[in-house]
Parts: structure tokens; C-alpha cells; sequence
């Protein structure tokens, strides 16, 4: 998911050298003239993924703009552009909220380096905080992936449920993230903060099914070296999520289903039972009402967890949110593995969004956690995922040395296009640069024969920038003829 960078200033040929930079790395960029069209943007639902921001403007400055947005509530990172380069400027904007400062002119390399470490920040930040929420027990719905009518029936679902102690059973494929969801419904409860304990009865051995759920006492069985609490005591005040409850034993179930009922567990070797005050939650993968028909699992027992169903749906089912969920790994992942990857190119996300997916979110996750070790562009390409795409990454080519980074204020503009581009209209008047560049792409497309790699190279800007022109342009049936 490419990012979208804000250019605010009032000279439109910076605002233009600016744009030649970032469109080269394949992010979107939007301009605001002034302090006020940028409010306006980032309060009113435009929105940009970060800010680069002039400091002398007729009108607002760019410190009014940034503190009137700070208090408006806006948090997007803002880089500050000014011609000088005192200390006491540089100082006053770090504590206005500004994350970087570069001082005109720029190169295109120190403003690469500038954006994409603002936008890793950001990423880090918000890992930490999820991360931290989700130790603490207070990780919430707000926290899940997807905006999907699936996702949102899930969210809405969980919301009402975490206002009650309503037992919940929570059933879809594996790899969809039920746990995620689960820790979410007790974040979102009034458990918020209290011990969240998973159980995977799958993994449980059977001989010790019973004291690791129940606890046990010292000597209560050879190898019982210690008093253990057990997971029900672990979590009491708490939730108790239950992972793949239908590989639980059937002599499992009956204990089970009387510590839920009574509100009391019997530790192996205890003398009297001990009262808890847990809420459970339990998860399948399994049609536990068929295992009830082929007596596998108890009916009671299925009726007392099944009172309140959540079905977590596949990925196939909700590919709306995969841009999403790929840019969460995407950025989870940079923080584990040190890496800058800034994001997927369109045509990558498009592939990725046709694929079935047989193994859910999970997969997705690994997929993406490969790429992010195979990457060496700043955008994962289709190559980064051969399994998927069946294509292998392209050799490695040896570079001239580069010259040095040109200043953005020598970066040379491109020349008007030359004939049968038509700069001027039937009235003698120049043309606008939409229509100017939207022909120049249409006659590469025809001239080329639709190869977009080539067009790209020609037009000098990267593979990305050109497919969102083209569909900017509305040329995508011009790209099939010329194919």
C-alpha cells in the first residue's frame, strides 16, 4: 500500500521538485498551498501518512500551521522545510512536534532517507503501543485488522459481547486469527487489564491435562515436586481463552464442564475445591454440533459454551482487508528484522488480493515475513513472492558508481514534450498539464506496445507511479489494446 506525502508550501516549483523525488519512489503525493488547505485536508478526512511542511508562508507559517494541527488532534509525523538553518528554528519546530527538519535546498537522497525514517518511526510507535496493549491485556477491537463488512460484523459482534460475561465461543478455519479476536472481546471488557491466559487443549499432554487446567498440590502424583495453581486459578479475575476445545477428552469434559458450572476447580491432591471467577472463552476449528451427533464431544458442554457464536472469516472472504494486514506486517516485521521497506507495489497487492489463501491470516503473515527478508527494492514486488507469483527474483546487476545527489533545487524539470504531443489548444492557449501528460503516456503506451516496464524507464518514473496514472487517466483500456 503506497503512502501518501503531503507537500505543503507555497512555491509550486518546490512543491514540483518535491513530487519528482517521491513519485520516483512510488509514493502518492498531494499538495496544499497554504498552512489553512492543509488543516483542512488533515482534519476534514483527506488525510496524508505524513507531512513535509514549509515554514515561511504568506498568511500562517508553517509553526502555526503545525501547532494548530497538533491541537486539533492530528498526529501524522510532519517533516519542516525552512531556508533557515538557526538552531532556535530547529529547536522551536522539535518541540511544536515536527519529527525532522531539512534546510533548502535538499538533496533527493537526504530527502528519501528524511521520509522514510519518519514513516518507520510512526510504524515503530504504533507496534509498541499495540504490542504493549496487547501485554497488558487492554489490546481492544479498534486493534483488529479490516474494515470489510466481515470485519465489521466480528467487531460489532465482540463490542456487545465484552459488556457482559457471556461465555463465547468463537469458530472459523485455522489461521484466521481467533485469538486475536478473543483478546480483543477481554480488552474491550471490564476484565480490561486482568490476566488474559490462552490454552491450546490440542497441545495439552493427556496425563497432565487435568493439573495443568485444574493445578495440583505437592506429592500429589510422582514428579509433583511443587505446588501448581493451574490455568483456571492463573486467569481468575480474568479470561481463560480455550484454544481447540474440541480435542478436549471426553474425561476432560465432564470436569470442565463443572468448573464452569460451579465456579470452582479441584487441584489434583487438594483437600476441598477453590472458588475462581473466570470468564471463558473458547475457540474450534471443528463442527463441535457434528462431534455431538458422532459423541465426541458432550452436548452439554457444547451448549454451555456455544451461547454466544462469533464465526471469524476466512481471508478469502474479506480480501478487502489484505492491503491492510500486509502493510501491519509490513511494518511489524522492519521493526523485528531492521529492514525499511516502505510497502507494496499496486501490482503486488493486486496479486495478492486474487489468492485464496488455504491458510488465512497466518499465512499471509509468513508470506509477507519472506518477502520482507527477500526484499531489496523499497516496495515488495511480485518476485518477492514466488510461491504466489511463480516468478523468481531478477539477477543481481552491478551499478556504475552514482554521482553525487543532485540539490532538488538543480534537479533539471522534464522538457515539453515534443510532437504529436499538443502544447498548445486550438486557440493558441497551452494546455493543462493533466492533458498534456495524459497524451504523452498515451502515445508511449502505443509507441512501446504496452510494455510498462520500458514506458516506465522511458518516462523516468517508477513501474508503480505509472500504473496509477494510468488508471488516473483512465487508460487502462488503452493498455489492453496496445497488449
Amino acid at each position: 500500500m503506497s503512502k501518501t506525502v503531503l507537500v505543503v508550501d507555497d512555491d509550486p516549483t518546490q512543491r514540483r521538485l518535491i513530487q519528482a523525488v517521491l513519485d520516483r519512489e512510488g509514493y502518492a503525493v498531494v499538495h496544499a498551498e497554504s498552512g489553512g488547505e492543509a488543516i483542512d485536508r488533515m482534519t476534514g478526512g483527506g488525510g496524508a501518512d505524513l507531512i513535509l511542511l514549509d515554514l515561511v508562508m504568506p498568511r500562517m507559517t508553517g509553526m502555526e500551521c503545525l501547532a494548530e494541527l497538533r491541537a486539533a488532534g492530528v498526529t501524522t509525523p510532519v517533516i519542516v522545510l525552512t531556508a533557515n538553518a538557526g538552531v532556535d528554528t530547529v529547536v522551536k519546530a522539535m518541540q511544536a512536534g515536527a519529527q525532522d527538519f531539512f534546510v533548502k535546498p535538499v538533496s533527493a537522497d537526504r530527502l528519501m532517507v528524511g521520509v522514510t525514517n519518519a514513516l518507520q518511526l510512526t510504524r515503530l510507535e504504533a507496534e509498541v503501543g499495540r504490542l504493549t496493549k496487547r501485554a497488558q491485556g487492554r489490546a481492544s477491537f479498534d486493534d483488529l485488522v479490516g474494515d470489510g463488512p466481515a470485519m465489521r460484523l466480528v467487531k460489532s459482534l465482540g463490542s456487545r459481547a465484552a459488556k457482559s460475561t457471556i461465555p463465547v465461543l468463537i469458530t472459523g478455519e485455522s489461521g484466521v486469527g481467533k485469538e486475536v479476536i478473543a483478546r480483543a472481546l477481554h480488552g474491550a471488557s471490564d476484565r480490561s487489564g486482568k490476566p488474559f491466559v490462552a490454552v491450546n487443549c490440542g497441545a495439552l499432554p493427556v496425563n497432565l491435562i487435568e493439573s495443568i487446567l485444574f493445578g495440583h498440590e505437592k506429592g500429589a502424583f510422582t514428579g509433583a515436586v511443587e505446588k501448581t495453581l493451574g490455568k483456571f486459578r492463573e486467569a481468575d479475575g480474568g479470561a481463560l481463552f480455550l484454544d481447540e476445545i474440541g480435542e478436549l477428552p471426553l474425561d476432560m469434559q465432564v470436569k470442565l464442564l463443572r468448573a464452569i458450572q460451579e465456579g470452582e476447580v479441584d487441584p489434583v491432591g487438594g483437600k476441598r475445591p477453590v472458588k475462581i471467577d473466570v470468564r471463558i472463552i473458547s475457540a474450534t476449528n471443528r463442527d463441535l454440533s457434528q462431534q455431538v451427533r458422532e459423541g465426541v464431544f458432550r452436548e452439554d458442554l457444547f451448549y454451555r459454551l456455544n451461547v454466544y457464536p462469533i464465526e471469524a472469516p476466512a481471508l478469502r472472504d474479506r480480501r478487502e482487508d489484505i492491503p491492510a494486514l500486509v502493510d501491519r506486517f509490513i511494518g511489524r516485521f522492519n521493526a523485528e528484522e531492521g529492514k525499511r521497506v516502505a510497502g507494496c507495489a499496486p501490482e503486488t497487492l493486486t496479486m495478492l488480493q486474487g489468492f485464496d489463501w488455504p491458510g488465512n491470516v497466518r499465512q499471509l503473515e509468513n508470506a509477507v515475513f519472506r518477502a520482507i527478508v527477500l526484499a531489496d527494492a523499497p516496495f515488495l514486488q511480485p518476485h518477492d513472492f514466488p510461491a504466489i507469483s511463480g516468478l523468481a527474483a531478477p539477477l543481481p546487476i552491478e551499478a556504475p558508481l552514482a554521482p553525487a545527489a543532485p540539490m532538488l533545487s538543480s534537479v533539471e524539470l522534464p522538457p515539453l514534450p515534443d510532437s504529436p504531443i499538443r502544447v498548445v489548444d486550438d486557440r493558441g492557449h497551452l494546455r493543462t498539464l493533466e492533458e498534456i501528460e495524459r497524451d504523452l503516456i498515451q502515445h508511449a503506451i502505443e509507441v512501446y506496445a504496452g510494455h510498462m516496464s520500458e514506458i516506465a524507464r522511458r518516462l523516468g518514473i517508477g513501474r508503480s507511479t505509472l500504473y496509477r496514472k494510468v488508471r488516473e487517466q483512465g487508460l487502462e483500456g488503452q493498455l489492453k489494446e496496445a497488449g
